[in-house]
């Protein structure tokens, strides 16, 4: 009576014993010297093209300038000229002898507190003027005809005010910069779809809610727009204003070698000045594109 009990055990238990394992199969990795040369192929698409027009410009400014007669000085006789200066831009001899490395310092400090004092008061405007249709109607015309003012307009005015030159210049910049804040933040804010603003009346948000969720992740691609050409205006303000103003700076820097008719160091100056506004050009890009998730301008 057991036989057939303990064949039908065997023949029951038998598929199961038979079936085979199941492997688990993981993606195959591309070589580590694949994933190199295609960074190296993404480098040198972003970089050989503006490496070999800098090097075609420089070859015709050797060219053009090496001719008897010119007014400017070739790169050759630039380099040679302000051989010291490139290496050595952290030299300081007192007063306004100093290396370009401290002329450069003391501008993008002064650029540094007026952006910044530009950038919150910009973006508070901004989201006044955006959010409030009496704000826009009282304010929005004054910032236009005020925005159109040169900056160097508001140097007399500033200096008049502060009697001293390192106020005037921070004012300057500050000045020149927060109009393109406040109007692309303003557009940021009118231009919130209106299911976000129906979503916070749904959930019942309160004011501070509504602005800290809803109202700023949706106009930052404006804002940092508007950041973005500030900083620019920064920069070029800086330079203008610190010809008048005297001191230590870059700005002061060129117009010091003008009168002293160093044409290389001017050319030498205006190379740093144009890096440097690169750099923080892409600061404030790089930055924006973390915080908007790369929705803002590139």
């Amino acid at each position: 009576m057991n036989m057939p009990a303990t064949k039908i055990e065997l023949e029951t238990a038998t598929p199961a014993a038979s079936a085979a394992p199941v492997v688990a199969m993981t993606p195959k990795r591309a070589p580590r010297s694949e994933a190199y040369a295609r960074m190296a192929r993404e480098l040198a698409v972003r970089v050989i093209p503006p490496l070999v027009v800098v090097v075609l410009l420089t070859l015709v400014w050797e060219l053009v300038c090496r001719r008897a007669g010119s007014a400017l000085p070739p790169p050759s006789k630039v380099f040679k000229d302000t051989k010291e200066l490139i290496l050595d831009p952290f030299f300081d001899h007192g007063g306004i002898d100093k290396g370009l490395f401290w002329h450069l310092s003391a501008s993008l400090q002064r650029v540094a507190f007026g952006y910044s004092l530009s950038a919150i008061a910009g973006i508070a405007l901004g989201v006044l003027v955006g959010q409030s249709v009496w704000a826009m109607r009282g304010l929005d015309p004054l910032f236009q005809v005020l925005r159109t003012i040169p900056p160097l307009a508001w140097l007399p005015l500033s200096l008049a005010a502060f009697r001293d030159g390192q106020p005037s210049a921070i004012f300057v910049i500050f000045i020149t910069s927060i109009w393109p804040i406040i109007i692309n933040t303003a557009v940021g804010i009118r231009n919130i779809p209106q299911d976000y603003r129906n979503v916070a009346a749904v959930v019942q948000l309160n004011p501070l809610e509504f602005f800290a969720k809803i109202m700023i992740p949706a106009a930052a691609p404006y804002i940092f727009t508007g950041l973005r050409i500030g900083i620019g205006l920064s920069w070029l303000a800086i330079i203008a204003a610190e010809m008048l103003i005297g001191g230590v700076g870059i700005g002061f820097f060129i117009w010091d070698a003008w009168n002293s008719s160093h044409i290389s160091e001017i050319i030498l100056a205006l190379f740093y000045v144009g890096i440097v506004g690169f750099v923080l050009d892409r600061m404030i890009a790089g930055l924006g594109k973390v915080v908007t998730r790369g929705t803002a301008l590139n």
